[in-house]
């Protein structure tokens, strides 16, 4: 190989090794993409207010929007060891029941166990969900925010309930968060742009 060809390929050489460690540098100290980030289930008892939808036994407690048909209809959590018995605040229509409740029991990223009788949401006095925003205006850009609004079904799939852009945020609900889903929404679009709301609240 004559001198120039020499020079040339061990330049290109050199180059492929530095790209290839500037890769694995950056995928090494990345957070997830938000919607490939997943939180571990809670350690402990959770409480959580929907509607549960029971179809001929198969109980469910939907936590995100229930169709407004008779009787109503919504897809949820799959509900271990419910029972009706001595719950009031319920209908029926031939073989579903339902009603709106707070339901306490542990969560296993697939389950809902309950642990404790619900309690009527007509009832409940919930405590309120802090602002962490603190009142001030996000910095997003309402086309953006609207952008990403629609893509948020795809990306976060059975985690995804609900969205709402208010104040320069889009605000998102989830089943479950224990802060991951906010650190990879910060991590890709900045702080001040989405805030990520829990619809399972850890107890105190």
């Amino acid at each position: 190989m004559n001198p120039l060809r020499r020079t040339v390929a061990a330049t290109a050489a050199a180059a492929s090794l530095i790209l290839l460690a500037g890769c694995a540098t950056s995928s090494g100290g990345s957070a997830p993409a938000f919607g490939a980030a997943y939180p571990q289930p809670p350690e402990g008892e959770v409480i959580a207010q929907g509607t549960v939808m029971d179809i001929g036994g198969e109980a469910e407690l939907c936590l995100g929007p229930v169709a407004e048909s008779y009787p109503p209809q919504c897809s949820g959590i799959p509900l271990v060891d419910w029972t009706w018995d001595g719950v009031e605040g319920s209908e029926t229509s031939e073989e579903t029941t339902w009603g709106a409740y707070a339901v306490q029991g542990t969560y296993n990223g697939e389950a809902f166990t309950v642990t404790a009788p619900p309690i009527m949401l007509a009832l409940y006095d919930p405590m309120p969900f802090p602002d962490p925003t603190n009142g001030e205006p996000g910095a997003g850009d309402e086309a953006e925010l609207n952008a990403l609004q629609e893509e948020l079904p795809d990306r976060l799939g059975d985690q995804y309930l609900s969205s709402s852009i208010e104040n320069g945020y889009l605000w998102i609900d989830v089943v479950w968060d224990d802060g991951t889903l906010q650190d990879a929404a910060d991590a890709e679009f900045g702080e001040d742009i989405v805030v990520v709301r829990s619809a399972m609240r850890e107890l105190e």
